[in-house]
């Protein structure tokens, strides 16, 4: 069954405590915590004392995907602000296998991200390496974006070599995922999908999350 992990970056950002709390009520699976830093993307949000926060008012896993530059410098910090994943984009990193390494001795699960600009062999040389593969399928930086489907041929290709591999990581997406296209991501081998504009703009987000964990 495919994971749900909703983005807070959707919720209400004076009402954080209570949209993660709301979020494991609406049944999902892990909490998506975008960072962006304004440099390798034009957008601000929040760091590491927000995740912090967080961590006091959920059990959920914390799926946090750093768009961020240089990411290997502030890792660290984010796994001992309490997330539970860490992904980070390769072509914002000076050392992405340093950075993939101090998410592990800190003992996080780490991943790796595609942006929707960003062809799929800029990962395939980490692929042994990590636990989650994000494919984005908008552009990163900014929510409520239109799915991209064009973007599903890297899930296959990541799904592709995971089988043949051996490998265990999961298949994220992110950007645009809803009811209406979640069988096409599931059957591209996407794992988990992160939903935010479809979970907390929906009328029912219980029934949005269930529609979707399929």
């Amino acid at each position: 069954m495919i994971k749900v992990a909703p983005s807070i970056l959707s919720a209400d950002f004076g009402k954080m405590a209570e949209a993660v709390e709301k979020v494991k009520l609406w049944g999902a699976d892990w909490v998506h915590c975008d960072v962006m830093d304004g440099v390798y993307v034009p957008n601000i949000t929040f760091g590491m004392p927000m995740v912090k926060a967080l961590r006091g008012y959920t059990d959920l896993p914390l799926d946090v995907h750093l768009m961020i530059t240089r990411p290997e410098k502030y890792v660290g910090q984010f796994c001992d602000a309490g997330a539970d994943l860490v992904t980070f984009h390769p072509e914002a990193s000076e050392d992405v296998e340093g950075a993939l390494e101090t998410i592990k001795s800190k003992g996080v699960k780490c991943g790796l991200v595609v942006n929707a600009d960003q062809p799929f062999s800029i990962v395939e040389p980490y692929l042994d390496k990590i636990d989650l593969l994000l494919i984005m399928t908008v552009q990163a930086g900014f929510g409520g974006q239109s799915f991209k489907e064009d973007c599903l041929d890297k899930v296959r290709a990541g799904e592709a070599l995971r089988v043949k591999n051996g490998w265990s990581y999961d298949i994220e997406i992110d950007g645009g995922v809803s009811p209406a296209n979640i069988q096409k991501c599931k059957d591209a081998g996407a794992t988990v999908v992160v939903a935010g504009s479809s979970v907390f703009k929906a009328a029912d987000p219980t029934a949005a999350v269930k529609a979707m964990q399929i």
